[in-house]
């Protein structure tokens, strides 16, 4: 029995998949539970188009993305905090800081959980931030942290920060 599954079954198929079942599990447990319907010639065909339509979505998405990838790539974020003489900040930078920075910079959302940093950054220093623009779309976003009223020593004097 051709079956459209409705949710994920394990061992069996994905949502929006046309499976071949047998007629009892179908009967006594996929169509009882909600987890598939009876797999129709319209059915089938809104399915197709559904997915067509996802498609064309997700590419426009994706290139969408590379262009924002772009603007990010020359983006330079700057953050001026308050240090220690040491270089030790009083706080942190986080990703929700980033994420505010990025749009006060290049005007551009990104959901602070998309931002790439294990720990909030807590040293003066240059930083490479990844942001995940989209699936498979990634930019490093350039990071200064810097001492209030005062500036970061020339690179090559500098260890790069991780």
């Amino acid at each position: 029995m051709q079956l459209i599954l409705l949710q994920d079954v394990e061992k069996v198929g994905l949502r929006g998949e046309v499976v071949d079942v047998a007629r009892g599990y179908a009967r006594n447990f996929l169509l009882p539970r909600k987890l598939a319907e009876p797999a129709t010639a319209g059915r089938v065909a809104e399915l197709q188009k559904r997915s067509e339509q996802r498609a064309r979505q997700e590419a426009g998405t994706f290139e969408q993305a590379r262009e924002v990838a772009g603007v990010l790539e020359r983006a330079e974020l700057r953050f001026e905090v308050k240090a220690g003489p040491t270089g030790s900040l009083f706080g942190s930078v986080t990703p929700t800081d980033i994420a505010d920075e990025i749009w006060r910079v290049a005007k551009v959302r990104v959901d602070r959980r998309k931002i790439g940093l294990g720990e909030p950054i807590k040293k003066i220093g240059r930083y490479e931030v990844p942001v995940e623009l989209f699936t498979d779309v990634t930019v490093d976003v350039k990071t200064l942290v810097v001492p209030e009223g005062g500036e970061l020593p020339p690179e090559e004097q500098a260890p790069v920060a991780e």
